[in-house]
């Protein structure tokens, strides 16, 4: 009360509705450790009901964590304070992950028990044996997300997941059934879950429930009752104490109803004291774990310490460069899609902690590589998951087995449905999560499927979210090297835009050099002064290489600049993006998508061979020809625009 009082604004309803589940978990069944935050074996403990952050605040701050300080509770959305108006990952120790859009924690609680599953399977339940419980309120349970999140995890019977229902039947427009009217109970349990309701307020009932949930064999849903803004007299109940500061009456009221003598961030000592006392209760579990894991052999133990850290294996660079130097001897005409899983072939061979997936369309995506095993709910062993056509509960359960550790989780879909992978993968994004989507079927080079499944604006979409690395190909090694740089980029997510079609090698000579990591660079260069500059991506290289031909041939001399990341780019030093972009009076992007974010390489004057609206059902080859996609569009562009400035 007293923090969003202060802050004024946030939402007080939840904290204290929730208070009493929060106090049985929190100080009888969750093992943790603050002297310890980032012990691997921890509970997980994720409110997906991000607007009630002060109440994890709060705790964390009892129970010890030494970065959660009286003051910080004070600053509560303050500018610089570790108590952001939603938790936010990476802010203060023991909070898991970034919530606030609301079913995403949930979904991420998926990741988290489908990581932990994967760890017990290749290490035992030594090394690997903890929970994930999940604060959920009722909007999270109506965002449609929370239907993929609970199919999977009923599929995969992630017993140790245990969501706790804030069951208080209010939203901020007022009473639930407003506009609910479904059973929740009934809706988990027809997916496989045990489910049971509680009083949320009674604590013996709640340790009840909990106590049965860790003994089912099934992902467990745990209603319990409250009562919104418990303690507040006149607006406890109501939506007046869901999301607006309760004001210094209600709260004078509200202390006065709950016997709470004391002053605002005055917490008594015995009150400390026994929240204290109930933070190091894991303590000794802890130095059990530690104890377990010295007891593996030197090999295995330095293969999991490799992977909780994040670190790729030392060979990892040394394998990708003899692979380049095949692709570049062999000179292989492949789609991307097709390019993207030989290079898994390679990579999913020395890097054991890639987990695969997909959203239904593994054959299209090509996300399996050879030799590689399905997890089934009764066997966590393998490293490839069929996630069903659920893309974004996929994707945020992948920042869950991002966030867990130890695990560097990749799947596919088409490019078009990266809409529905969208409100994950920025949150991956905001975390700085190392999590990869291959996106195959990248533009109307997909063909007869027709519109609905053509991106055109997708690319510029994902291009515009912070600290997402979009790549976008041109033949088989440059699908290797980007490969290698999204797993090499710890502190992003990526997305691979890949194609359906077959295209021809264009880097036929191995360089040792990663030529994408510059994001774009100079791929065929001109004999003479060019007159033209041609900067593509993807597919639309390939024009660009026969137009350049056609243009030399014409006497009007073209260079070539191979674009395979925007972002890249855009982090190198001002002289290489200009040296890069070059002094050509003539500048033409050629990409199979909408113009936006080319102007930075051909200026808002420059010549743009792409998309300006919808494509159409036809094979691609008549596509690219009907709107106008093509060398010689290209040839015929240049050549208008030579001679307006001659």
């Amino acid at each position: 009360m007293d923090a969003v009082q202060s802050a004024k604004s946030g939402h007080p309803g939840l904290p204290m509705g929730a208070a009493d589940i929060a106090t049985v978990l929190f100080t009888k069944f969750l093992k943790f450790d603050p002297k310890n935050p980032d012990w691997p074996d921890r509970d997980r403990f994720i409110l997906s009901a991000g607007h009630g952050s002060m109440l994890l605040y709060s705790c964390l701050h009892l129970l010890g964590y030494e970065d959660m300080t009286i003051d910080e509770l004070r600053n509560f959305r303050q500018s610089g304070a570790r108590t952001a108006g939603h938790p936010e990952f990476g802010h203060a120790t023991g909070i898991e992950t970034t919530t606030g859009p609301l079913g995403q924690g949930l979904a991420n609680g998926v990741g988290m028990a489908i990581a932990e599953r994967l760890m017990s399977a290749r290490y035992g339940s030594d090394i690997a044996d903890h929970h994930c419980y999940v604060l959920a309120s009722d909007g999270d349970l109506m965002e449609g997300i929370s239907h993929e999140a609970i199919s999977i995890a009923g599929h995969l019977k992630l017993a140790k997941l245990i969501v706790l229902f804030d069951d208080n039947g209010i939203s901020i427009d007022g009473a639930l059934d407003l506009a609910e009217s479904g059973d929740q109970l009934e809706r988990f349990e027809a997916a496989g879950w045990s489910v049971t309701r509680i009083d949320g307020h009674d604590h013996e009932a709640i340790a009840a429930a909990i106590a049965n949930a860790k003994q089912t064999d099934q992902p467990s849903l745990i209603a319990c009752r409250t009562v919104i803004g418990y303690g507040a007299p006149n607006k406890q109940g109501t939506s007046g104490a869901h999301g607006a500061p309760l004001g210094d009456d209600e709260i004078a009221a509200a202390r006065t109803e709950l016997g709470w003598e004391h002053e605002p961030f005055e917490i008594p000592s015995d009150v400390r004291d026994a929240w204290r006392i109930s933070g190091l209760r894991s303590s000794q579990a802890r130095k059990s774990w530690e104890s377990r894991l010295g007891e593996l052999d030197a090999e295995t133990r330095a293969e999991l310490d490799r992977c909780l850290r994040g670190d790729l294996p030392s060979d990892f660079a040394a394998a990708l460069d003899r692979y380049k130097a095949e692709l570049a001897k062999e000179q292989p005409a492949l789609a991307t899609r097709n390019a993207s899983q030989n290079t898994l072939d390679v990579i999913n061979a020395i890097v054991p902690e890639t987990i695969g997936g997909s959203a239904d369309l593994t054959g299209s995506n090509n996300t399996r590589s050879k030799d590689m095993v399905a997890v089934t709910p009764d066997d966590f062993s393998g490293r490839f998951i069929h996630y069903g056509v659920r893309e974004h509960g996929m994707a945020a359960a992948m920042n869950g087995i991002a966030l867990h550790g130890g695990f560097i989780p990749y799947s596919g879909t088409f490019l078009v449905f990266s809409d529905y992978c969208r409100p994950a993968i920025r949150l991956a994004a905001l975390m700085k999560l190392r999590v990869i989507h291959v996106m195959t079927h990248d533009s109307i080079g997909l063909g007869e499927d027709g519109p609905t499944h053509q991106p055109v604006e997708h690319l510029a979409s994902l291009r515009a979210i912070p600290n997402v690395n979009v790549f976008r190909p041109a033949d088989a090694v440059e699908t290797a090297e980007c490969w290698q740089l999204a797993l090499e980029a710890r502190e992003t997510p990526s997305v691979l835009a890949l194609t359906r079609q077959k295209l021809p090698a264009v880097r036929t000579e191995h360089e040792e050099e990663n030529r994408c990591a510059r994001g774009a660079y100079e791929l065929r260069s001109s004999t003479e002064d060019a007159v033209v500059s041609l900067f593509a991506s993807g597919s639309e290289v390939e024009i660009a290489v026969a137009a350049k031909a056609m243009l030399d041939e014409a006497g009007m001399p073209a260079r070539i600049v191979s674009v395979p990341s925007f972002e890249l780019f855009g982090q190198q030093s001002s002289q290489y993006q200009t040296e890069t972009i070059g002094s050509a009076p003539v500048r033409i992007a050629i990409e199979a998508a909408i113009s936006m974010g080319w102007e930075r390489f051909i200026g808002s004057d420059g010549i743009f061979v792409g998309m300006t609206g919808f494509g159409a059902s036809a094979p691609y080859q008549e596509l690219y020809e009907h709107f106008g996609i093509t060398a010689e569009a290209v040839v015929e562009a240049a050549r208008t625009r030579l001679s307006d400035t001659a």
